[in-house]
């Protein structure tokens, strides 16, 4: 057997078929209306001849090959009865036409658009974009509210193999160039799925006969997956309609926590982000004049003709330090501030007569840790010993 039946009998559940091959626990019958793995629809699952079957799969020569879960009871010459299960065949049927759905949907709001990948698995499927546009967030929005008015309008799902030269001459016909490569090459006839007056693409998976039949569709985001591609990812039926009931509970809490309804709360979060960003500023401004105040109320020592100013400081990390300690040099030759922390660090500003990176050298030689730096400036971390030990050994 070469080829299944699936794709033009989709709505086939139950068959009798003629055992053909088996080799172990694979199976090869006269005919059958199974699904194998390919073009990014996943082998269907069921029962044939009363025992699981746990994948389908196409041989090199088109060959519908169905591996078992147990070795069969029946042989070459019987008639077996062949059962698809039905939850799993209608959520790909849907699902596969969604897909087509969304690429419609693209063809309307994409330039430049080829096809560039597709999968279904349990919990979600993908189709990948090529396009010049940059799928944003309102990009997002504006496919899912055109694939969803698509089901909505009940268009009609058909199919239909046509001349290899017809459809080299439709531009409208989208292929997946991973998917069905070599298409034109393998067959004289191409199998086009058409979605009335919305999408038409070289496919030869199973599909629903009307949009109506994929139900809900929920948009869950996008992402890069390389080779110039931007990948959507959604959900269909169940797992969508979960899913969006998911996001409006999140957008009432949302709402109730800044006081606001949902149509309000698009404005009501960009007055609250702008505030934050506000306040994380001015938060910035005060923190940097504590830090200069410390530094500058840091003791006085006299080291080998210069004057050093050190100190201990803690609640900042050791880059903040640092910008604030360049700026601390004034009557000083030297600054020192060692951070307090689990971790302590040295921070080392210098106007040039005392190498900043040598102190550094010398603190972390004593203390252990590592670091480094130039002539006016040098930070190290990592030190083995509390600050006060550290500040002792300076004053020294």
């Amino acid at each position: 057997m070469s080829d299944s039946l699936a794709p033009e009998s989709p709505t086939v559940r139950a068959f009798d078929a003629t055992v053909t091959r088996v080799d172990g626990r694979s199976v090869v019958l006269d005919e059958t209306y199974f699904y194998p793995e390919g073009g990014g629809q996943p082998a269907d699952r069921g029962v044939l001849g009363g025992v699981a079957v746990e994948h389908v799969r196409s041989e090199a020569d088109g060959t519908i090959v169905h591996d078992l879960a147990a070795d069969p009871d029946f042989g070459v010459g019987d008639e077996v009865t062949g059962v698809v299960d039905d939850d799993f065949r209608t959520y790909c049927m849907r699902a596969h036409t969604a897909s087509h759905v969304l690429y419609g949907a693209g063809r309307r709001i994409f330039d430049d658009l080829g096809y560039g990948g597709f999968d279904i698995s349990a919990e979600k499927v993908r189709v990948d974009f090529e396009t010049s546009t940059e799928v944003d967030d309102d990009a997002l929005v504006e496919l899912e509210r055109l694939v969803n008015r698509a089901v909505w309008d009940s268009r009609e799902v058909s199919w239909e193999e046509i001349p290899v030269s017809e459809a080299r001459e439709r531009e409208e016909i989208a292929f997946n160039v991973k998917t069905e490569e070599g298409v034109f090459a393998e067959s004289e006839t191409v199998r086009v799925v058409s979605i009335d007056g919305w999408d038409w693409a070289a496919c030869g998976g199973t599909h629903v006969s009307n949009t109506v039949e994929i139900g809900s569709v929920e948009v869950l985001g996008r992402s890069n997956p390389g080779e110039g591609l931007t990948r959507v990812e959604f959900a269909v039926g169940a797992s969508a309609i979960d899913r969006r009931a998911a996001v409006r509970t999140s957008a009432y809490e949302a709402a109730r926590a800044l006081g606001t309804n949902l149509d309000g709360l698009g404005e009501s979060a960009a007055t609250v982000a702008a505030a934050r960003e506000e306040l994380e500023s001015e938060l910035a401004d005060l923190k940097s004049e504590v830090l200069r105040s410390r530094l500058a109320d840091f003791e006085t020592v006299e080291r080998d003709g210069l004057t050093w100013r050190v100190g201990a400081v803690s609640g900042f990390d050791a880059n903040e330090v640092g910008d604030a300690a360049k700026e601390a040099r004034d009557g000083a030759d030297v600054v020192v501030a060692v951070g307090e922390s689990d971790t302590p660090f040295v921070v080392v500003a210098s106007a040039g007569d005392a190498a900043a990176g040598d102190v550094v050298a010398e603190v972390t030689g004593e203390f252990g840790g590592g670091g480094g730096g130039g002539p006016t400036f040098a930070q190290g971390g990592g030190l083995g010993a509390p600050a006060d030990e550290v500040l002792a050994y300076l004053r020294d």
